[in-house]
């Protein structure tokens, strides 16, 4: 308690400084997910996803952030174990927040496409054992956490492999692959519509008073999926192609049908993802500002200021700015070649997954789906359309990630003890 109370100013100052360099970490690594297969297909420039997901993510996160967060993030540590000792829970939040900052700064160097959520949880247990003991970790929140290495891309890879086999039968490999788009553009519109309307109702805007059941929101999604398929619809039409043009031609103008669709998905994710993960950087630095307001009273639920808020959104927007491109570049392009065809059967399928695993509760990472649905349209090309050396280190630091945030902030648990008591 005293130490809070000699040192709160100082304790606070570097809870911002690390929860800014966790947000930047989380837009130069997470960010990547909404909006990679879009530049990996060519449907935008990198420059322009990054202003595109700048936009969106700094919404997301500044409109629809959660205004009050959880004081140990994900129920990773129990909170009784700690009540007594106030200064343990700030000295590990800005560990975790150092650590997970640090994982994902090197990830995003590399070009690995890493969950940020793991990051922190992995230092938020890393501080949890070695600062207060192994009975304090909820060792089985950290199993569905460690299952959904496996679930995640799975299921992302499945749907998205079913979505671009149907784009191939009715439409790639028909006799008349426009005509056929042209036909069935109007159903994938549908599809795009209702998909990123629960998106955006489950995810985007969960943390603001709109009390909706399940039914409400899928007649609302259904609505605006019959809207954006007449819209879309007049739109198709009026891409034209010469039937005396060759296959090559006629194949490119279905690319032009698919490629808005994909952008137009792509900017709810963002927003969505804006709105979740600016959490897992300020999560830890509210809890260490609640504790410094409070005089060190450890609380389940902490209300969060919105210039904490406003932070997150900066530091999403500049790690996207400085270093987005790299994890871009990994998933649009080094995993497998995309088109606007198999980018948007990709991103659909991304979304749908997040929207199925939100409303069954199933531990899935934004990350891990993300990367499976590329791997997945990817398949339905065959093996050989796969990069495995990408995909295989890629896959190591999945499962380097959370003893990787643990060890990191273990260390640094024990330097800002040692350094303030």
């Amino acid at each position: 308690m005293d130490v809070i109370s000699q040192f709160g100013p100082t304790l606070l100052i570097l809870a911002i400084v690390f929860g800014v360099f966790m947000t930047w970490g989380i837009g130069a690594n997470d960010v990547a997910n909404a909006l990679g297969t879009s530049v990996g297909s060519g449907a935008i420039t990198v420059r322009t996803a990054i202003i595109v997901a700048a936009i969106f993510e700094f919404a997301g996160a500044s409109l629809a952030g959660s205004s009050v967060t959880r004081t140990i993030r994900k129920g990773i540590i129990d909170p009784s174990q700690i009540v007594d000792r106030p200064e343990l829970l700030v000295f590990g939040m800005l560990a975790a927040l150092l650590a997970a900052g640090c994982w994902l700064a090197l990830a995003s160097v590399r070009g690995w496409p890493v969950s940020t959520t793991h990051s922190i949880v992995g230092a938020i247990i890393g501080f949890a054992v070695a600062g207060i003991g192994f009975d304090a970790v909820n060792w089985g929140k950290v199993g569905q956490i460690v299952a959904s290495w496996v679930v995640s891309p799975v299921l992302g890879g499945g749907v998205a492999f079913l979505l671009m086999l149907s784009v191939q039968s009715l439409i790639l490999k028909s006799e008349h692959p426009f005509k056929s788009a042209v036909r069935y553009a109007p159903y994938y519109l549908f599809l795009v519509g209702f998909v990123i309307s629960l998106v955006t109702i489950f995810k985007g805007l969960k943390h603001l008073s709109i009390d909706l059941n399940g039914y409400e929101s899928a007649a609302i999604a259904a609505g605006v999926g019959i809207l954006t398929a007449m819209i879309g619809k007049r739109a198709v039409a009026r891409v034209s192609v010469h039937e005396a043009m060759d296959e090559t031609a006629h194949l490119a103008s279905v690319e032009r049908v698919f490629a808005p669709m994909i952008v137009f998905t792509a900017c709810a994710m963002a927003f969505a993802h804006g709105s979740n993960d600016v959490a897992n950087g300020v999560g830890p630095l509210t809890a260490v500002y609640g504790l410094i307001q409070s005089g060190g009273e450890v609380t389940q639920k902490i209300e969060m200021p919105f210039w904490i808020l406003m932070l997150g959104g900066m530091g999403i927007v500049l790690g996207l700015v400085t270093y987005g491109y790299r994890v871009m570049r990994t998933i649009g392009t080094k995993i497998t070649a995309l088109t606007p065809t198999s980018g948007f059967c990709a991103t659909v399928a991304a979304a749908l997954t997040v929207v199925i695993a939100s409303r069954t509760a199933m531990p899935v990472s934004t990350t891990h789906i993300a990367v499976g649905a590329v791997m997945g349209v990817g398949m339905a090309r065959g093996i050989a359309a796969l990069d495995l050396r990408v995909i295989g280190s890629i896959f190591v630091s999945w499962v380097v990630t959370l003893p990787a945030g643990g060890v990191l902030a273990a260390l640094f648990f024990f330097m800002l003890k040692g350094m303030f008591t």
